[in-house]
């Protein structure tokens, strides 16, 4: 019998940098007395992430879901937007509060992303945007995504809350579309507890989006744009610059958790998981496997419950789908039979516990308990 652990494990824990790092921080914020207001700290680490990331442009935000509206308020986006139902609400719930009506399209069985073949068959004469997720980190068909937008002349929104570090060919997956968005949520691979930023690729836009999470002030006296108060404040920042000299440990540390699950598991017929795709720099941001009821003997939910008498939380991560939501269901393109993928996806999927600090005892366990089928 396998012992269960003596604390609940979750799906995720956040990454903590070192206290005595943090309080040199905090000792020159109590110094200064300057908490807000695009501070000293505000500007550094935006150069220094994006420094970090490969990119050109960056604003950071408050949070990644203002982050997601100020961006289409940014690219002045209205009408409809094709977007993925297999997503955390935060991406469509961005759309509707901007008054935008979100159209949904099947995502591909390899890696859940949306299945750009399935995009032109969704363009209406109100579409003007396409916003993808890179799910799991995992990055989109960027290039056939472009393609189509190219051609009917549509903006490409990216999020990508999962996908921070993420390179192709040492390229940062940050730099396709119009503007990529990241979240800083305490549980992501990189955090500044709360927090989040957009990519964008020219001064002129990231000067908008500047003024647009500042209330819409372009100085003292005169407010441009009717924006709101998205700004990061110093702590948040601060917190960022340490973190920033240890996420490089902490995503090594989650591959390592990530390849003990593929070797406990590789063999155990009705269980997928996800393996790393070629000149792929991943982040390691999630860990979900697919179940089998009929190969494996337990439906997804069966094997949840049973996690759960053990000790340990996962999460059905995403399920349900976004357009089974009472404020989306209503919509055609949310209807079942128009996304059969997604619907198979999320009954099977299951994401497993990984964060740096998760000990290799604990992984094995978790194999274990999916190995042997019973408590």
């Amino acid at each position: 019998m396998t012992r269960k652990p003596n604390k609940p494990v979750f799906v995720t824990q956040p990454a903590l940098p070192p206290m005595e790092e943090f309080s040199i921080y905090l000792n020159q914020i109590w110094e200064s007395k300057i908490l807000t207001n695009n501070g000293p700290f505000h500007q550094q680490f935006e150069k220094e992430l994006a420094d970090y990331l490969g990119v050109k442009y960056l604003s950071v935000f408050a949070n990644g879901t203002l982050a997601l509206i100020t961006a289409l308020q940014a690219l002045r986006i209205t009408g409809e937007v094709i977007t993925t139902p297999f997503s955390f609400v935060a991406t469509t719930h961005s759309l509707w509060w901007n008054n935008i009506k979100p159209v949904f399209v099947d995502i591909e069985p390899e890696y859940f992303n949306l299945d750009p073949k399935r995009i032109e068959a969704a363009i209406t004469p109100q579409t003007t945007a396409i916003m993808p997720v890179h799910v799991y980190g995992n990055p989109c068909k960027v290039y056939e995504i472009q393609q189509i937008a190219d051609t009917y002349g549509l903006k490409v929104i990216y999020d990508a809350a999962h996908a921070f570090g993420v390179t192709v060919n040492g390229n940062s997956i940050l730099n396709h579309g119009d503007l990529s968005i990241l979240s800083f949520h305490a549980t992501k691979t990189f955090n500044t507890i709360e927090g989040g930023a957009i990519i964008c690729h020219d001064e002129k836009t990231k000067r908008r989006i500047d003024f647009l999470k500042n209330f819409g002030f372009a100085d003292e006296v005169t407010v441009v744009e009717p924006g709101i108060n998205a700004k990061m404040n110093e702590l948040q920042a601060a917190y960022g610059l340490v973190q920033l000299k240890h996420v490089d440990e902490y995503i090594a540390k989650r591959k390592a958790v990530v390849e003990q699950y593929r070797d406990g598991l590789k063999d155990i017929k009705g269980i997928r998981f996800l393996n790393d795709i070629e000149g792929i720099r991943h982040s390691y941001t999630y860990f979900p496997i697919l179940i089998n009821e009929e190969e494996y003997g337990e439906s997804r939910d069966e094997v949840y419950e049973r996690l759960k008498q053990n000790n340990i939380y996962g999460r059905r991560y995403f399920y349900p789908l976004i357009s089974q939501f009472p404020t989306y269901r209503g919509l055609i393109s949310a209807q079942t039979e128009n996304l059969p993928v997604a619907t198979k996806i999320a009954h099977q999927v299951i994401c497993l516990p990984i964060y740096p600090d998760l000990d290799i005892d604990t992984v094995e366990m978790i194999c274990n308990i999916l190995i042997n089928r019973k408590i």
